[in-house]
């Protein structure tokens, strides 16, 4: 199943039949580091540990991400365990819609953490009425597109985020998977800025 590149790169997402899954936030660095070479949605190349990018062209971009620092907050990451995953897309040829993230989180983590997200339940949504008001008084158009949700499944914690242009399309959008001990303070950031 491809996910939105083609061509030359390839990005083909799929997932082996019988593989167990494995989300990395609360591993160590390494075990991402090794966990992410062995995936093989992923493919990274030699240079390649916890950021994964692909391009086809200047149009189509893919990225993954393994980060130590929680979703929203710079410069608290801490004793080298993975915090947060990204799954981002810039895509100005076919657009970004939330299946194809969707379908990104499975070919990536498989069945089981997809259903996780599928499951999960809305815990925050944005931008609200108020924000929307707000960002046009501010003259602030960048804050009314960004359409975003925070989720919290059993497992795991997630924040989607899309950026529909003037047309509706999303260009741009991406899924992250993190711990829901980080859920509470993510919510605030967002509903402070």
């Amino acid at each position: 199943m491809k996910i939105g590149l083609c061509g030359g790169l390839g990005v083909v997402l799929w997932l082996a039949s019988g593989s167990c899954a494995i989300a990395l936030p609360g591993q160590t660095v390494q075990e991402a580091i090794a966990w992410i070479r062995a995936n093989p949605t992923l493919q990274p190349a030699a240079r390649e540990t916890l950021r994964v990018q692909k391009s086809d062209t200047a149009a189509r971009r893919f990225s993954f991400e393994a980060s130590t620092q929680p979703p929203g907050r710079a410069g608290i990451g801490g004793a080298g365990i993975i915090r947060s995953e990204q799954i981002a897309f810039f895509d100005m040829i076919d657009g970004v819609t939330r299946d194809r993230l969707e379908s990104a989180l499975r070919s990536i983590y498989g069945v089981e953490i997809q259903q996780d997200f599928a499951i999960s339940q809305l815990v925050y949504q944005y931008p609200t009425a108020i924000e929307l008001s707000q960002a046009q008084n501010q003259n602030a158009p960048l804050l009314a597109a960004l359409q975003g949700e925070l989720r919290e499944g059993d497992r795991f914690a997630y924040w989607l985020e899309l950026a529909p242009g003037r047309n509706g399309i999303s260009y741009t959008g991406r899924i992250t998977v993190f711990d829901k001990n980080d859920l509470a303070a993510l919510v605030e950031v967002l509903r402070d800025r």
